[in-house]
């Protein structure tokens, strides 16, 4: 019946794509030919086979021969692939770890159905709906799958919590969850203040003017905006948030493309931010959406760039639906900021793998240590608008101010603690051990950030459990490491206790790049020279 079906459909095509065949239409020729081949394929091939995989496969092959940026969604992937951009699924609402085979709840969504149904930091869910799911080789796939799912449907867990001699059953109701693109907003000193965005969803503006309009009533008068790994979003949020920074009538990007006339999106009135001074963090991380709001700060000499040239991807996508609830989200156009840079940097059709190996070329040839070994050719040269300063496109924003990427702490033993999530581990398995202490003796972050300190004998224990992992004591690269260690482990202590915005309070305090910011705020009339009073 179903391959009955899939023939009749193959005759309707063949039908309708006649009719463009008669007026000697080439694209319709094309893909009468693939509609054709499917049929034979379908009515003719000696042994039975999936259409249906054979078209999905055809499908991702096509996308790779055109740019590194389109490419295919397969149905059951869609919801996952959109959650990050539309700010919100629908589920339990618990950050959660797996530990020793065992989830445990690291901290329930604030005011969400877990929290509300009685969930508390440290609790190991060990069975769904009557499932037992501790000691099976859980991954966090399977956890999704398990408590994800419409809202107002209900689910069963149960817990075992430490100091508690019976196990817990709990009804959760799930519920929309939100999904934060804010990292951290905060006062870095009097009078500045930081936010930190890790992606340009549906939500971002409206975190972003909370955010600003709470750091104002702190008394924030200017604000450094750190997209350093943020690798984008929406087009409209970044164009959203760009528009707090400047007066009405101001080009704050535009797109073009073959099948796609100039587009062109201007500042409105009522922006936010308009007068305040800014700086902007990026580096090879930011791209997309974060080029296009560093790209018309600098453009416009509204502000400083600060850090390292961002990714390079100035490719527009569309999301189009396919019939089966697939998708594929298609190149239609490149984006221009205000001075016309193109920011999409070259890549050759079809080399998708060479095009990010580009990323681990910029640590070869030396790009991230030394601005002197970025090069562009006076082809791409560009001016800004107000002070006519040279900047470049074809491949990325290039900062006004170069930070070099900081490695003084770095050793291979640090890099081995990464990868194997010793310092995780280590973390979540002391702080169960200790939480009620530590809510007792660090009610708030201030206490906690001014008192507390990774000691001699919780660094000892790092080692042991690395030992434990296979990673070997490397007595040398212990020293040069241990206090990016501690400093890492007090952020990631922070960031279960209190949130992640306090992981970046304890880690920004050292960071070259924010320093660098705090410094040219504070400094301001210095740098004149890159910025339209």
């Amino acid at each position: 019946m179903v391959r009955k079906s899939v023939v009749l459909l193959l005759v309707a095509l063949l039908s309708a794509m006649s009719v463009s065949l008669r007026a000697q239409d080439k694209n319709a020729m094309s893909v009468y030919k693939v509609a054709r081949f499917i049929q034979y394929l379908s009515t003719d091939y000696v042994d039975t086979i999936n259409t249906s995989k054979i078209v999905e496969k055809a499908i991702v092959d096509m996308l790779g021969q055109l740019d590194p940026h389109s490419f295919y969604i397969s149905r059951e992937d869609v919801q996952a692939a959109n959650e990050p951009l539309e700010g919100n699924f629908e589920g339990v609402g618990v950050e959660f770890n797996i530990l020793h085979d065992t989830l445990i709840v690291v901290n329930p969504v604030p005011a969400g159905p877990s929290e509300k149904a009685g969930i508390t930091a440290g609790d190991r869910i060990i069975s769904v709906d009557g499932k037992i799911i501790a000691g099976i080789g859980l991954k966090n796939s399977d956890v999704f799958k398990l408590l994800r799912g419409p809202k107002g449907t209900k689910v069963i867990v149960t817990v075992l919590r430490r100091g508690v001699a019976d196990n817990l059953e709990f009804t959760i109701t799930r519920d929309k969850i939100p999904i934060h693109s804010l990292d951290a907003s905060y006062m870095l000193a009097p009078k500045i203040g930081y936010i930190r965005l890790n992606r340009f969803a549906l939500t971002s503006e409206e975190e972003f003017v909370t955010a600003l309009l709470s750091l104002q009533k702190e008394g924030m008068k200017d604000l450094v905006l750190d997209l350093r790994g943020n690798g984008g979003g929406y087009l409209n949020a970044a164009v959203a948030m760009a528009d707090h920074f400047f007066e009405k009538n101001n080009l704050l990007v535009f797109t073009e493309g073959r099948n796609n006339p100039r587009t062109e999106y201007v500042s409105s009135p009522g922006g936010l931010f308009t007068k305040g001074k800014v700086v902007v963090l990026i580096d090879e991380g930011s791209a997309s959406a974060s080029e296009i709001l560093a790209g018309a700060i600098q453009d416009w000499d509204r502000g400083i760039v600060i850090g390292r040239r961002s990714f390079g991807k100035g490719l527009v996508q569309n999301q189009m639906p396919l019939p089966d609830g697939s998708m594929i989200r298609l190149t239609v156009a490149r984006y221009h900021t205000p001075s016309g840079r193109v920011i999409q940097r070259p890549y050759n059709n079809g080399e998708v793998e060479n095009y990010y190996k580009d990323l681990y070329a910029r640590y070869s040839n030396g790009e991230v240590y030394h601005r002197d070994s970025i090069i562009f050719p006076d082809s791409l040269k560009y001016f800004t608008l107000h002070k006519k300063r040279v900047v470049y496109g074809g491949g990325g924003i290039m900062p006004d101010l170069f930070v070099p990427i900081d490695t003084s702490f770095y050793s291979d033993y640090y890099g081995k603690l990464i990868r194997t999530g010793v310092m995780n581990q280590f973390t979540l398995n002391w702080i169960d051990a200790n939480r009620q202490d530590l809510a007792n003796r660090y009610p708030d972050f201030k206490r906690f950030d001014s008192n507390f300190e990774v000691t001699d004998h919780m660094l000892n224990q790092i080692v042991e459990l690395a030992k434990n992992q296979k990673v070997e004591l490397d007595e040398k690269g212990l020293e040069t490491s241990q206090m990016e260690i501690r400093k890492q482990v007090k952020a990631l202590i922070a960031q279960s206790l209190f949130s992640t915005g306090h992981y970046f309070r304890i880690v920004n305090k050292d960071n070259t790049t924010v320093q660098k910011a705090l410094n040219v705020l504070q400094n301001w009339k210095q740098y004149n020279n890159l910025v339209q009073e």
